[in-house]
């Protein structure tokens, strides 16, 4: 199919919304709700109307952890849709009304991998499933890392975080275990990936851990 005349200064997302004009909810539940609506199409077909279901989600945040050994933190957790004890990288719903994204992102670092961090920049903004959710998540990198002992950290673990270990996996090998498959968790690939990325042009085209999402 032709670009019609589009270049690579093209490229670059927008917000757009096509006509709704009729819908429901199939499911509501404390996570997410499904809705089913009622979308007009655009252009030549403009009098087709076709149901769309959508998954409306909380958001969520991600962090990779790098230290000064250029090592990736992972947790290990029990996902059961897929069936997959995961190596992810600490991450967690955007559940507080209100509270700012970097320290969503701090307390999640904290609380799953037991480490505070000093330094913090934007690495990623995705949509996972922007076939069926509307799931914003912005992953975080995190440097000048310190362990915090656990008997300072004021969370109790329970269900799949009940048995979380850590490890520190060299980035180099976790570019690897993604590309080999070995690691699926998406905000752990597209991390890993992107550090890859962003260490190779000197961390400096990152964005401040306050960016604004597009």
């Amino acid at each position: 199919m032709s670009g019609h005349g589009l270049g690579p200064d093209d490229v670059r997302d927008r917000p757009e919304r096509w006509e709704v004009t009729g819908g429901s909810v199939a499911y509501a539940g404390p996570i997410f709700t499904v809705r089913q609506d009622r979308v007009r199409m655009p252009g030549g077909a403009g009098t087709e109307i076709v149901q769309r279901d959508v998954i409306e989600h909380l958001g969520s945040v991600g962090i990779l952890a790098l230290d000064d050994r250029d090592r990736v933190l992972l947790v290990r957790q029990y996902r059961h849709p897929v069936g997959y004890q995961l190596w992810e990288a600490p991450a967690g719903l955007r559940d507080k009304d209100g509270e700012p994204l970097r320290a969503l992102a701090e307390r999640e670092l904290l609380e799953e991998a037991g480490y505070r961090a000093g330094r913090w920049e934007t690495l990623l903004d995705l949509f996972p499933s922007s076939g069926m959710a509307d799931e914003r998540t912005r992953i975080f990198l995190a440097r000048d890392l310190t362990e915090v002992p656990a008997d300072q950290i004021d969370f109790e673990r329970v269900h799949e975080e009940a048995d979380m270990p850590v490890v520190w996996v060299p980035l180099d090998e976790a570019v690897r275990k993604v590309l080999a498959g070995e690691i699926h968790n998406m905000i752990a690939a597209a991390g890993v990936l992107a550090v890859h990325a962003a260490r190779a042009g000197g961390y400096r085209d990152l964005r401040p851990a306050d960016a604004p999402e597009g």
